[in-house]
């Protein structure tokens, strides 16, 4: 594997070097470069098999190379590095296929893995290809994944040895079957099949799109090709007890050497399935004719959502969410990338608020890995998965200890917090010492009795303070302050913001 590292900073990129170096004996890194022109000049002249570079880079920055790299048609692997957590870098890195997005610091098992999957991509894509002795399918999968150039040559050897005519125009239908496309791929395609032999008079390529989750097919003659299109819409749309599932494209008359930059247009709608539907074929060039709505949701939507994270109840959050789901299928049409930002924002508003509040664990949710499944969502469904995997990670009741004492103690805090009351008269009403109590506490939760009230208080202030319009001085009566201004001094101490600087962060 030749590897280019393009990197401002020459600390980390000789790091980096000499990582990979060390990392595995099949890694060769060929260039160094300290921005994207410099990096651009490399990549042209070394052809690396990978590269990884940087976002923020002075002269030209990373996603610009990577523009310029698409426009010239260089297929190198990358992976992104970047100390910007930003969801902008990340989508637009993403739209324009690169799958490994990593933040600085760079943990050496992240680039270690990140390296061996796109390894095992590449090797995928040179086992797919066969050269041209291979069958007319991995010739024009070669053709999709760039290692093989539609020319002349190929026009008459596809004619030759395949019977197919070099003057054929090629009708692309694609199904997109998403997550579950190992499970669904072989059923489905059997059944394209047999509907594709219904027909009759119909010559085609049949193609298993893994990467992409599609299954596409190439349609090069057919004796009633003018109502193709009209076919597709029914067969695989309109009649659901064909069994064929999932979001459906059709694309028009390309020569040989459209297929590739056509089918990739079309891929790169399919994403209209989350606005128009299942029932609704994606037709290219129509869609993009398609009139569309101002995306913007109610911002009540998301108070409630908030109001219903605060008070810990799953019911509620997931009538809110659903609530939330429906805004965007009552009937206006919306653009497909903007339904999937709003989806973003509102889940991060979700995500902070649990966060806040306590019934989230942020260290075990990998954002980055849900802002991935958004952007790259093409169906409502996938969307929808989202959600609920997201909801599943709150626990309003999670107990972390089992000691019978602690969850005593805890169940009296919980129950007379607002009282302001202490360890000595919890101990008494459990018959029991106060400092052997303060001991067992310790020992079963790490932290200390005063510390765990104090933050069980925050908490709950914290909830009334984004859940509710209660003044500051009866906000400090509720969660067991007398003195307010004490209060306030504590909840900074903790939060490092005032109670008043809170509130208007989160609300």
């Amino acid at each position: 594997m030749k590897i280019i590292i393009v990197e401002d900073e020459i600390r980390i990129r000789e790091g980096l070097a000499k990582l990979i170096a060390n990392l595995d004996g099949g890694y060769e890194v060929v260039g160094e470069a300290e921005n994207g022109l410099s990096g651009l000049e490399l990549i042209r002249s070394a052809h690396p098999d990978i590269v990884i570079t940087d976002i923020k880079m002075p002269d030209m920055d990373g996603l610009e190379m990577l523009e310029t790299m698409q426009k010239e048609e260089i297929y190198a692997k990358v992976i992104v590095l970047s100390a910007y957590s930003e969801f902008e870098y990340a989508r637009q890195a993403m739209r324009m296929g690169v799958k490994e997005y990593l933040l600085k610091p760079i943990v050496i098992g992240d680039i270690s893995d990140a390296l061996r999957r796109v390894e095992e991509e590449i090797h995928a894509e040179k086992r797919k290809t066969g050269g041209l002795l291979g069958s007319a399918e991995q010739i024009f999968e070669a053709i999709l994944l760039g290692t093989l150039t539609a020319d002349k040559t190929l026009e008459n050897r596809l004619e030759q040895v395949y019977q197919i005519p070099s003057d054929s125009l090629y009708y692309g239908i694609c199904l997109y079957l998403g997550q579950n496309f190992e499970k669904k791929c072989h059923e489905a395609g059997e059944e394209m099949k047999r509907l594709l032999a219904e027909r009759g008079n119909t010559d085609y390529i049949f193609l298993e799109l893994e990467r992409e989750k599609m299954l596409a097919v190439l349609v090069y003659r057919d004796a009633k090709i003018e109502g193709l299109e009209r076919w597709v819409q029914y067969w695989l749309l309109q009649d659901r007890s064909r069994k064929i599932n999932g979001a459906v494209g059709y694309i028009g008359a390309m020569r040989l050497e459209d297929i590739k930059s056509g089918l990739g247009t079309l891929f790169k709608y399919m994403d209209w399935n989350i606005s128009l539907g299942d029932g609704v074929m994606i037709s290219y060039p129509k869609i993009t004719k398609l009139q569309t709505g101002l995306c913007i949701y109610p911002l009540e939507l998301e108070k409630q959502m908030k109001l219903a994270v605060c008070a810990g109840e799953k019911e509620r959050i997931q009538k809110c969410m659903s609530e939330f789901a429906g805004y965007f299928a009552g009937g206006e049409v919306y653009r497909p990338d903007e339904i999937k930002e709003c989806h973003v924002r509102f889940l991060w508003a979700m995500i902070n608020t649990a966060k806040e509040v306590g019934i989230l664990d942020h260290k075990s949710l990998e954002q980055q890995k849900l802002l991935e499944q958004i952007m790259g969502a093409r169906t409502a469904e996938e969307l929808a998965c989202v959600e609920n995997d997201l909801i599943e990670e709150l626990s309003p009741e999670r107990e972390d200890v089992s000691h019978l004492t602690v969850k005593r103690v805890k169940s009296m805090v919980q129950e007379f917090y607002q009282s302001g009351i202490t360890l000595e008269e919890i101990a008494k009403k459990l018959n029991l010492t106060p400092e052997y109590l303060g001991t067992v506490f310790h020992r079963e939760t790490g932290v200390t009795f005063s510390s765990y009230i104090k933050n069980f208080r925050i908490t709950k202030a914290k909830e009334l303070l984004i859940g509710t319009s209660l003044r500051q001085y009866e906000i400090a009566e509720k969660t067991g302050y007398t003195d307010a201004k004490y209060f306030s001094r504590v909840f900074k101490e903790v939060t490092g913001q005032l109670p008043a600087e809170y509130r208007k962060t989160h609300r």
